[in-house]
């Protein structure tokens, strides 16, 4: 796998008013998929979710009831097909047995690393969870079909990640993996070779990659129909892969350590691969770290976010991208400088231990001690800079990464140039900088 970045804005637009965009997965706080979804309601698409539904009392899937339907929809500003698509087989098992999750209530933080679990019960757990998931994407399919009229394009938006159980146990682990230094520092290759963490690689491979070839596979006789009547189907998905941020005047590619789930997203990127090899237009977009509901866990993954400061300046910034830096300073308590925040994300990156961590090939690599103290060292220093710790730099940056990634995946979807690429500091920075022109 070699880095293939989007260095062009795209210059195509296939999808107009009346074309059907479907949100595979569902629109929840600050996150990707709110861009995206905003992009195509400018472009006056039809828009269409689903759920991954609720759990009841007894952990059993349901659908959304009226109330929590008015509210799922009304956000979404669409139709929400009301078929539970919780993707993983963590809470599944053959009746009356026990749950994967259940198999982890065991575990306690002395014995983890040395317990075993059931493979061959897990196996057949996770083959309830696939049967589940994909006779949910068929009836969501059935019922889709209907909603697209002839003569329209459709774009499959793929938004699914995650995985984790939810076991007592990993909470506290997870804690001192991605926050934990010094004394509390634990090593993320222990968790990897543990049989816990094998549990979690594999829920993580349902949840973040197989649920978009379920989704390929699905929409298949919706895509041939399309097709025969002229119409276009796209598929796209997020992932995660680093990112190069203008460092030391050049565009250099870094990453955050340790991202567990880099596996499943490099899994996804060969999903998209296999189908773009079958003539199916599908893309998974590498999109730079920001903040959100779900990397909050990830101390430090927001550091390179900061350095897109640099790229707006560079990439033809004018008085907009002038704005943004004072936008910036505003939020930094008295005695704290722009500049000083700048400086210590650049001696972090060229730090000797960071440097270490630039081998693409080897990613994702584990964590080791000097890298959690320098990551969230980091981290917490610049936040502890911030008037407010709980509006920063990094927040304000996020929103705009999520502004570009929007017209950039749309676009570029009309007429996509491979199944996986990176969307860098710089292209972003380009999107943002013809957005506010």
């Amino acid at each position: 796998m070699t880095i293939t970045s989007l260095n062009q804005l795209p210059q195509t637009n296939i999808f107009r008013k009346g074309d059907v965009f479907v949100l595979f997965g569902e629109l929840f706080g600050r996150g990707y998929a709110s861009g995206l979804v905003g992009e195509a309601r400018k472009a006056g698409m039809e828009i269409v979710g689903i759920t991954v539904g609720r759990r009841d009392e007894n952990n059993a899937l349901r659908p959304l009831n009226a109330e929590e339907l008015a509210a799922a929809e009304a956000n979404l500003g669409g139709k929400i097909i009301n078929v539970p698509l919780m993707a993983g087989f963590d809470l599944d098992a053959p009746a009356g047995e026990p749950t994967p999750t259940d198999l982890l209530g065991s575990l306690t933080l002395k014995s983890w690393e040395a317990d075993k679990l059931d493979w061959a019960h897990i196996e057949k757990c996770r083959q309830v969870g696939i049967q589940r998931f994909k006779s949910g994407v068929a009836q969501v399919m059935a019922e889709l079909d209907g909603l697209i009229g002839e003569g329209r394009n459709v774009f499959f938006a793929h938004t699914m990640a995650g995985g984790i159980p939810k076991a007592k146990v990993f909470m506290v682990i997870a804690n001192r993996i991605y926050k934990g230094r010094g004394d509390r520092f634990m090593s993320s290759q222990t968790l990897l070779d543990s049989d816990l963490g094998k549990l979690i690689l594999q829920n993580f491979d349902e949840v973040s990659a197989n649920s978009f070839q379920y989704l390929i596979e699905g929409s298949a006789a919706i895509r041939a129909r399309v097709e025969a009547a002229g119409g276009q189907v796209r598929y796209s998905a997020y992932g995660y892969h680093g990112t190069e941020i203008l460092q030391g005047g050049a565009y250099q590619w870094q990453t955050y350590t340790n991202y567990t789930q880099g596996y499943a997203k490099m899994r996804l990127e060969r999903i998209a691969q296999d189908a773009w090899a079958q003539g199916i237009k599908a893309t998974v977009y590498n999109c730079p770290e920001i903040r959100t509901n779900s990397t909050d866990v990830f101390a430090g993954v927001e550091l390179p976010l900061i350095s897109l400061l640099h790229a707006l300046k560079k990439e033809g910034g004018g008085a907009w991208a002038d704005a943004q830096w004072q936008a910036c300073r505003d939020l930094l308590a008295d005695g704290h400088t722009l500049e000083d925040v700048l400086q210590k994300v650049a001696d972090f990156h060229a730090s000797e231990v960071m440097q270490g961590y630039r081998d693409f090939a080897a990613w994702p690599m584990p964590n080791s001690p000097a890298q959690a103290e320098l990551t969230i060292g980091t981290s917490d220093d610049i936040a502890q800079m911030h008037t407010d710790r709980k509006a920063l730099i990094t927040d304000l940056l996020s929103t705009l990464v999520l502004e570009a990634t929007g017209p950039l995946i749309l676009r570029e979807s009309s007429a996509p140039a491979g199944p996986v690429l990176w969307l860098n500091h710089d292209i972003i920075a380009r999107q943002l900088n013809q957005l506010h022109a």
